[in-house]
């Protein structure tokens, strides 16, 4: 048990005595309520003064069984607030406040449940992004490595709901569910969607047929990490060079070559463009080897005409500084529209 948790127990035991001090003397000696509770409060603090009234042999038994409970007590309280102190709780209390503050500021940020070594490879693709995210954590040990990492977290059980409205589940983009046991992820995934029924929910799947049960829940996707693996495992000796370029394209730590998805947001001035027309690829080098348009269908290796709509997500593969001027001209309007006249200009002049 922590300080803290033990500082609220002596205090709660502490205004127990006190009540019972109260009503042993008020039945014991027949006093009114005043004098028992003036007895009852220099007995268990030791002051020595002068009893209220003449004591009874019972009053006598029942006063020095209360001062021995009492100095117990206080002694107790004593050591909880000196370890608060010394072993720096006050701050670590203070600290907590500012998190959970900043947890409830959260807007459109991801919930992870778990933080396992997925949930902490998660947790890390997700900072360097970055994403804004919360943890839900109830081990204590892994506590102290979120602590040391400077995450986000809530200290809970993901299946409780008033965990996940701590974590602002009502405002979140989506849930990570990656708990050791389906059951518990089940649970998560249930309760996730009964809060928020727009909400993202990823789940992880550990036993064969478990899947089934996780979408039946609510999950918008199920991933299984040991079907994943193996054929994974697989490829890689099957087709060694793709499963290289792969990591090489998606890894974070590769700088020479990254692939990402980039969303057309309203009003951005490559709407209604085409592969040709935008200009990007002169622009920023950038190759574009699918599209997945707004209904859901994915085009890939697009053809030179095809046309980008608003909300496309865009798949594309190039250098980190490439794609990241592009995502510039994709979310600036103004800046699409002004490469696309360039094109134009030069076009017209050649």
């Amino acid at each position: 048990m922590d300080p803290v948790r033990h500082l609220k127990v002596s205090i709660l035991v502490l205004g127990v005595l006190i009540s019972l001090g109260i009503l042993g003397y008020m039945g014991i000696e027949g006093w009114d309520f005043l004098d028992a509770l003036y007895m009852t409060v220099i007995t268990l603090a030791t002051v020595g003064f002068k009893e209220v009234h003449t004591l009874s042999d019972p009053g006598k038994m029942f006063t020095m069984l209360l001062i021995i409970l009492g100095v117990s007590v206080l002694g107790y309280i004593v050591g909880s607030l000196a370890q608060i102190m010394f072993e720096g709780q006050f701050q670590r209390i203070v600290g907590r406040k500012k998190v959970e503050k900043k947890i409830a500021a959260l807007r459109d940020h991801y919930i992870v449940c778990g933080f396992g070594r997925m949930g902490a490879l998660i947790c890390r693709e997700f900072a360097a992004k970055p994403l804004p995210f919360v943890v839900v954590e109830k081990n204590h040990e892994v506590i102290e490595k979120l602590e040391e990492d400077q995450y986000l977290y809530l200290r809970g059980d993901a299946t409780d709901d008033d965990t996940l409205l701590k974590a602002g589940i009502k405002n979140a983009k989506g849930l990570i569910s990656v708990v050791a046991s389906d059951t518990e992820n089940v649970y998560i995934t249930l309760s996730a969607r009964g809060l928020n029924t727009d909400l993202f929910i990823l789940a992880r799947s550990g036993d064969e047929g478990s899947d089934l049960k996780l979408k039946r829940a609510g999950a918008s996707k199920v991933i299984s990490p040991y079907l994943i693996g193996g054929n994974r495992m697989a490829q890689a000796i099957l087709r060694p060079n793709v499963v290289d370029f792969i990591e090489i394209a998606t890894g974070r730590e590769h700088l020479e070559l990254q692939m990402e998805e980039i969303i057309i947001p309203p009003g951005s001035g490559l709407i209604g463009e085409n592969l040709v027309s935008s200009g990007f690829r002169k622009e920023t080098g950038v190759m574009i080897v699918g599209i997945k348009k707004q209904n859901g269908s994915m085009v890939f290796n697009p053809e030179s005409h095809t046309q980008f709509g608003e909300q496309d997500t865009l798949i594309v593969l190039g250098q980190p500084a490439a794609i990241s001027k592009l995502e510039e001209l994709v979310q600036c309007g103004s800046c699409a529209t002004d490469v696309i006249k360039k094109l134009k200009k030069r076009t017209h002049e050649s």
